[in-house]
């Protein structure tokens, strides 16, 4: 059963049905790349302000696991984390504010990238929006992106709209997002499902990889 199958009315679930909205469609595509959107202490860990450790650190475990499978088929692996910079205009109108100390936007130990792999900095939620993302997919041929990481209802859901704006395939393994509101999780990857990509389960991802 979806994890949001309780917050859909019977009423809600029609107009889904009647729009062909929400089948999985996607298939993984030849060459996949893994991103891993804002793992760090500031998101996942709660003695930080906008940490979740009750969210994040499942969704480390969860990625975790999913890593060797991508790194076995030679896929890129790019990962995405914040910055704060002198000017506020720089920073822009963040409600919750912007990581006030370098540990903040350091990823997760456990999560810790590899030589090879991309590591880009970003001011806003989408992992495309000033970056060089789009460079780095062309460059390494990328037909499709299996998106991870937090929270599911800001940075993941603004770089899944992005990816499906740049007509890229999406995959979300919905083990491997978490957010700091059960709510907001839910209602972002029924909305990512209904009209982005495919959310499916960490399960089924591992043995589309095999």
């Amino acid at each position: 059963m979806p994890i949001w199958d309780d917050l859909l009315s019977d009423k809600d679930q029609k107009a889904f049905d009647k729009a062909n909205m929400g089948r999985e469609t996607i298939s993984i595509g030849e060459r996949p790349a893994l991103l891993i959107i804002d793992m760090s202490y500031g998101f996942v860990d709660s003695e930080y302000r906008l940490g979740s450790s009750e969210a994040g650190y499942p969704t480390v475990n969860n990625i975790k696991e999913l890593i060797p499978f991508v790194r076995q088929k030679g896929f890129p692996i790019i990962y995405t984390t914040g910055f704060s910079e002198e000017y506020e205009a720089g920073n822009g109108r963040w409600k919750g504010g912007v990581p006030k100390v370098e540990r903040e936007i350091e990823i997760v130990a456990d999560l810790k990238p590899e030589p090879e792999d991309i590591v880009l900095q970003k001011r806003r939620p989408s992992g495309f929006f000033g970056t060089n993302l789009v460079d780095m997919l062309i460059y390494h041929q990328v037909d499709s992106l299996i998106v991870t990481g937090m929270s599911t209802s800001g940075c993941v859901r603004a770089t899944v709209v992005d990816a499906f704006s740049y007509n890229y395939k999406v995959l979300v393994p919905q083990e491997c997002v978490g957010d700091r509101s059960s709510l907001s999780h839910k209602v972002s990857l029924l909305d990512i499902h209904m009209k982005y990509g495919d959310v499916i389960s960490l399960e089924h991802l591992k043995n589309k990889l095999l």
